[in-house]
């Protein structure tokens, strides 16, 4: 376990400057804002398109990884759900919340993909994201919605990382090859959404909105960094996924939920600062419990 923190350590690095610069320095808040919104709207999606374009996939040979991750997507998103009638929140707590039961942070889950893998990591990670992005952020817009009243399809319709993951995977099954020089540019853009995003992670940590409803967030976390990723690791099993697939199912399973959860959550006019604490007590967790799974995947696949 000590040799998979190792290889993890660089990237929670990143995330605690992004902690120490936003504190300590006197970079203004508007600041951040502007970089969490370039990373958002432009690094991340540049990446994710070009990752899942270049990419080679085979459904016989990637099938079953995303039948593992997108299962226990699904299972995690159905356990979230279930805390509505069973511990009876404000439908407007819940609506903001319920999403960080099933969505996770791409970027860290793309940078711990290349640490441990390499680029074969990446593609692999990024084929999950191509489905998964857009079915969690259906599934979170969907919450969202429903409670404010709000267009769902508009919503998904603007959702950049849906709009990079959707065009980088129709133009990977249509065949179609990008001129080098725009290929290499969006690369760049892709390299440097890696570090600013987990920059960002950091300065975006923050504890303030925990008062009441403790169960609910402590439920939401559980679901995130344990149940999910037993789901996957079932899955895994049952399926018989090689070790390589099945250590990048576990690492995408157990990844922290999305910081861009908290720029849904406000954008949609919901209160940020309880999704803006699930961000920062799971992205804590996530040190001892990202290991943790990623040994296990090492020692029974």
């Amino acid at each position: 376990m000590l040799a998979h923190a190792a290889l993890i350590l660089p990237d929670f690095a990143l995330i605690a400057l992004g902690f120490v610069l936003f504190r300590r320095f006197s970079y203004e808040r508007g600041f951040w804002i502007g970089l969490e919104r370039l990373v958002y709207f432009v690094l991340f999606p540049a990446l994710l398109f070009n990752s899942i374009a270049a990419a080679n996939y085979s459904l016989a040979a990637d099938g079953g990884l995303l039948l593992a991750a997108v299962g226990g997507l699904l299972a995690a998103a159905a356990l979230g759900f279930a805390a509505r009638p069973l511990l009876r929140p404000p439908a407007a707590l819940f609506a903001s919340c319920v999403q960080t039961s099933f969505r996770y942070n791409s970027y860290l889950g793309l940078a711990l993909a290349q640490s441990l893998a390499g680029p074969r990591g990446v593609a692999q990670i990024a084929l999950v994201f191509a489905v998964g992005i857009p079915l969690a952020n259906l599934i979170a817009v969907s919450a969202l919605a429903r409670a404010s009243q709000a267009g769902l399809l508009r919503e998904l319709a603007r959702n950049p990382l849906i709009l990079g993951t959707v065009s980088g995977l129709a133009a990977n099954l249509l065949g179609l090859s990008l001129p080098q020089f725009v290929s290499s540019a969006l690369g760049k853009l892709g390299q440097a959404s890696l570090a600013l995003g987990l920059i960002c992670v950091g300065a975006g940590l923050s504890l303030a909105g925990a008062s009441g409803h403790r169960w609910l967030l402590g439920w939401f976390s559980a679901v995130k960094l344990l149940l999910f990723p037993a789901v996957v690791l079932a899955l895994a099993l049952l399926l018989r996924l090689p070790a390589a697939q099945a250590q990048i199912a576990l690492v995408f399973a157990a990844l922290p939920t999305a910081t861009s959860a908290y720029v849904l959550a406000t954008r949609m006019g919901f209160e940020g600062a309880p999704v803006s604490f699930l961000i920062t007590v799971q992205t804590a967790a996530s040190m001892l419990t990202l290991p943790l799974w990623v040994a296990i995947a090492d020692a029974l696949f």
